[in-house]
């Protein structure tokens, strides 16, 4: 098992089958309504399954603009006082067909905040793309369009995902099993 910053990190999601897993999904949106598609990563943790999920569009034929919007439902604390928008993005989105990227549905807070606020901004559809989904942890009534992978009830990294800032750059997603002796 790979050994990280002293931590030994176990392989949940390969990064052979998450590349996999992106053609399959955007074959699945090139399906979907993708005319004037604008693409927005909700960041920080979907970067990388954005940059990669927009080329995997790119090679089934779609050619999507891209944004970014930083939301943020914690502040300083570690109780969610509702989601607020850090960096907006700055497009307009009226009769647009939007996609969301993220990293990970759990509670379904932040991706119904983000769904919502696009809809009042006069989006003409706005569909939702995650790599995780973490049914275990939903507290909207929210589902994802397109997912990746069921994700058990574990803490993950890598792939854009962190623990304190660390893990992002792994190619796969892990799970992060203890010290390394």
């Amino acid at each position: 098992m790979p050994i990280v910053r002293g931590k030994v990190i176990e392989p949940y999601f390969t990064a052979e089958q998450i590349a996999t897993r992106n053609i399959e999904i955007a074959k699945a949106i090139s399906e979907g309504p993708s005319d004037n598609l604008l693409v927005i990563s909700i960041l920080k943790g979907s970067f990388i399954f954005a940059a990669d999920l927009i080329r995997a569009m790119h090679h089934v034929g779609l050619a999507p603009e891209m944004e970014f919007i930083t939301l943020s439902s914690y502040g300083k604390g570690t109780v969610s006082r509702g989601v607020t928008v850090i960096k907006d993005i700055d497009s307009d989105v009226t009769g647009r067909n939007v996609l969301l990227i993220d990293d990970i549905l759990e509670s379904g807070r932040t991706l119904q905040f983000a769904r919502d606020l696009m809809y009042e901004r006069g989006a003409a559809n706005v569909s939702i793309a995650v790599l995780l989904d973490k049914k275990v942890k939903r507290s909207e009534e929210l589902e994802a369009d397109y997912v990746g992978f069921e994700c058990p009830d574990y803490f993950v990294v890598g792939y854009g995902m962190d623990a304190a800032y660390a893990f992002r750059e792994l190619p796969f997603v892990g799970v992060v099993t203890g010290d390394a002796d």
